[in-house]
């Protein structure tokens, strides 16, 4: 490769419980650039063992690494993810075809139900915990926010020095520009809508 492609900002899917075109997808863009793990690595800012995992079908990718590798590889997230593009004013994705994220333990679920040509700004998710799942997230850009609304269950959200807990048809809101831990305390599953306001001006 001749040079360093250019970054568009596009983002990116998570832990996939979609299929293993993710891996072979990032893989085949990887060689086309002829770049190697490392070089994809340090242009990216994700691991390169963490890389190699990813083309092995071996991780559960957050949200955050596959935007980075989707900008270092100068592709949109429909690309990476294989998602066809679709003209149509309305779109129709069935459930085998909406984009899973996990949490390290395996008892979050995270259904990415928004669109994702808004992820870089605009998120939302279908949020399920098992009975002491623990979903432990890195800060957004500075001023984001998320709002947890609970459908189903107890959660916990912990940001910095504060706790809250908000039952069934109870909402939390918190700023999510540090770390963030969402938990189910209870001994039932949970069940909420999650929504994360990339850079909102509205904190500052």
């Amino acid at each position: 490769m001749t040079g360093t492609p250019s970054r568009r900002a596009e983002p990116d899917n998570g832990a996939l419980a979609l299929s293993g075109q993710l891996g072979k997808t990032v893989q085949r863009l990887r060689k086309a650039y002829n770049l190697s793990l490392g070089e994809l690595s340090e242009q990216s800012g994700v691991a390169k063992s963490i890389i190699s995992q990813i083309e092995r079908n071996e991780t559960n990718p957050t949200l955050a690494t596959i935007w980075r590798l989707a900008q270092a590889l100068d592709v949109s997230i429909d690309r990476v993810l294989g998602t066809p593009e679709q003209n149509a004013l309305v779109e129709h994705v069935g459930k085998g075809e909406t984009p899973i994220l996990v949490s390290e333990d395996g008892k979050c679920k995270l259904a990415i139900i928004g669109w994702l040509k808004t992820v870089e700004w605009l998120q939302w998710y279908d949020f399920t915990a098992e009975p002491g799942g623990v979903l432990d997230s890195d800060g957004h850009q500075r001023g984001s926010v998320e709002s947890l609304s609970v459908l189903e269950g107890t959660l916990e959200v912990s940001v910095g020095e504060e706790t809250l807990t908000a039952a069934t048809g109870e909402t939390l809101r918190y700023r999510s520009d540090g770390r963030h831990v969402i938990r189910n305390p209870g001994s039932a599953p949970a069940h909420a809508t999650m929504v994360c306001l990339l850079k909102a001006s509205v904190m500052e």
